[in-house]
Formats: structure tokens, sequence, C-alpha cells
């Protein structure tokens, strides 16, 4: 049997973070029953629970584990006792570079050396990298390239960023994020959640929204601070409800997000016609299943929108991330993003009302770009298999 240690944010709190891990285990299954996955976790029972089926080995992060979550013996003896090390997500960043409950990049860096020096390749696997912005941070994860032989990333910026540091990498491989193979559950489960939820009772149709609790990051210290975003966000709720007549559905990816979701409903004048769901209750899949009954679906969190895209629903990015306005190009969609200084309920009623209006014809202009991303997102399982049958 071989062993990969997988890194990233897989403490159950985030539904897109556990799409990633969940899809990554079974693009894996598909071609390989040879392998134990090794998972750095928060919460070991949900890593039991959520992906038992799969041959997983959780690895405890707690204080009693002699770990200050990202830094301590569990991530080293998890990067140094395995066949491989897969980095996936977003989590090779600079800020808050000396805070181990936040950065990841400065503790995988201070063990990379050791992997390089047992020949254990670390792969960034249908990741991204950034911001970098300090040069200790492009120290960092310059110690972290030279343990990789490979690069797969999910974007073009991650490409562009590597060769604007001027970092010394190896081949890169631009291919897909994991979760844009996610599977919705069966239609009997779906027709459960939608009766117990309410959902979908409007024959005009329901439209998607997405907020996340770091508006006032985003706003980047401008007047768009909390309270007014709240206020535009459900502004435009009932823009949409009086000029189209649907309903809303809000989606909730990151259990974090829940309070400034019901902020935002709360300045709505239409609370009866606003329906909202999270991932404190359902899974990535169900979420997944749920957002493929939406219009359209305009969101901060990327992998709302990655979900979206997954099943035929045109996302619309309302840009927190440059991996959100990234991401929808890839898929075709580049045009159909909207930025925080242009950010009004006049500014996103109209974008939404649009893509509403020609939610068919995207939604068909989308299906083989996506189908090809799929594809390749994929792909990467027989990439890493190649490594790892040469070690």
């Amino acid at each position: 049997m071989k062993t990969i240690t997988v890194l990233g944010n897989n403490s159950g709190r985030n539904a897109g973070d556990n799409a990633i891990l969940g899809n990554l285990l079974h693009d894996f299954s598909l071609k390989r029953s040879d392998i134990i996955f090794k998972i750095p976790t928060l919460s070991t029972s949900f890593i039991s629970k959520s992906f038992g089926h799969f041959s997983v080995k959780p690895v405890g992060m707690m204080p009693w584990n002699i770990a200050f979550k990202n830094l301590g013996w569990p991530l080293y003896r998890a990067m140094t006792k395995t066949d491989m090390v897969l980095v996936t997500d977003n989590i090779l960043f600079d800020r808050k570079f000396n805070n181990p409950f936040v950065n990841n990049l400065k503790s995988i860096a201070l063990f990379a050396p050791f992997c390089k020096k047992k020949n254990i390749p670390i792969v960034l696997y249908n990741a991204s990298v950034g911001p970098i912005d300090l040069e200790a941070g492009k120290k960092a994860l310059q110690r972290v390239i030279e343990s990789s032989p490979l690069v797969i990333t999910r974007d073009i910026q991650t490409k562009n960023l590597l060769k604007d540091l001027d970092l010394k990498y190896p081949e890169v491989v631009v291919h897909a994020d994991c979760a844009l193979n996610t599977e919705v559950p069966s239609e009997r489960r779906l027709d459960e959640i939608i009766s117990r939820e309410n959902l979908f009772t409007n024959p005009k149709g329901t439209i998607g929204l997405n907020v996340n609790a770091y508006i006032d990051n985003w706003s980047g210290g401008g007047g768009l601070n909390r309270e007014n975003f709240c206020k535009i966000i459900g502004g435009t709720a009932d823009a949409l409800i009086e000029k189209l007549d649907v309903d809303i559905l809000f989606t909730v990816s990151q259990i974090m997000d829940m309070g400034v979701t019901r902020e935002c409903v709360q300045q709505s004048r239409y609370q009866s016609r606003i329906k909202v769901v999270g991932n404190c209750d359902y899974t990535f899949q169900e979420l997944t299943g749920i957002l493929s009954r939406v219009d359209v679906h305009a969101g901060l969190r990327t992998h709302t929108l990655i979900f979206c895209a997954a099943v035929g629903t045109p996302p619309i990015s309302i840009n927190a991330y440059p991996k959100s306005a990234g991401f929808l190009r890839t898929v075709g969609m580049g045009d159909w993003t909207i930025d925080f200084e242009d950010l009004s309920v006049e500014s996103l009623t109209a974008l939404m009302s649009r893509a509403w209006h020609e939610r068919e014809g995207l939604t068909a202009a989308m299906e083989p770009v996506v189908k090809r991303e799929k594809e390749k997102s994929r792909e990467s399982v027989t990439l890493v298999s190649n490594i790892l049958d040469s070690i």
C-alpha cells in the first residue's frame, strides 16, 4: 500500500473544502485501491464520518495532539511518514504569515526540506497559490516548490504568480478544481430536502445569493462596510422579487457566514419570500443539488460558483477573491462579475436580471466548457499516479 498525505482546510466547516477532499478521494478511488490517505484535521470525527468509506486515516491537529493547529508534531509526522504530500485548495499564502492558526505556508515550508531530504514529493494538486506579498512568504513558497516535481493548479493566475515571483519551479499543469466533479444526491433525497425547507414553491422561479463574513476585508477599507453591504444585498433581493416576481434563496457554504447572511435577510421587506439553507445542515453534495434547482446565483464564496457551474446554473461573481473571477473566465462566464467598487442595488439587480433572462443560453454555452474542465480535474489522478509509481 502507498500512503499520501493530503493538506488542506479539512475541518468540516466549509462545504467547498469538503468538496475538494471528497472529490479528490472519489477520483482516486475510480483508478486505484492501493492508497491510504492521511488527512490532518481539526476534527477527526468529521473525516471518519464523512469520508470513512474511503481509505482514510485522520490525523488530529488539536493541542492534545501536540499541535498548534498548523504547527506541530502531527503535521511533521504526516509530511515525513508518507510516500507523497498533496497540497490542495488555496492554503499557500502569506497573509498572517506568523500565525499558525491562520497560515499554512510557514508550517509547510518548515517541514518541506525534510520531505526533500527523504525524497518525499510535494505536489500541488488542483490548487491555487497566493497572495504572496512578503519576502518571507516568497522564500517559504520557494522551499515548498523545491520539493515539488510537479505543480497542478486550478487557474492560470497561479502559474503567472510563480513566474512573476521569479521562483525556481517545476512543470506547471493547469487543470481544474476538484469540486467541479461534485455529484448531487438522488432525486428522492433532493425532494425530501426541498419539502422540509419549503423551497421552490414559486412557479416564476428562484434566484440564489451567497455572502461571506469577511466583507470588511474585501471592501478594502472603503465606504462599503458590513452594514452598507447587507443593505445592498437585502435591497437587491427586494428589487429582484419586485421586478421578476421570483423568490430568493441564500446558500451558506461556510458555517461562519450564517450571521452575515441573516443580517442581509433582515434588510429585506419581503422576508417571507426568502429562504436560507446551509452546510450546518446539509452536505456539499446536497447544497450542490439544491443549487441545481436555482435559476441563477450570485455569490462571494468561490465554491458556490463552482457548485453552480457543475450543475449548469449560471453563476455570477461578486468579486471577493481573484480566484472567483478567474474561475468564471475558465467556464466562459468571465463577463458575469461585479467588483466591490461597482456594487449597488441597481448594478447587481441589473446584472442578475440580465442573467435570469439569458439563463438558458448561458447554461447551454457553459455545458461543454465545464465538461472539459471536469475531465481535466480527474486527469490529475493519472499525473500523480505516475509520480507515485516511480518512487
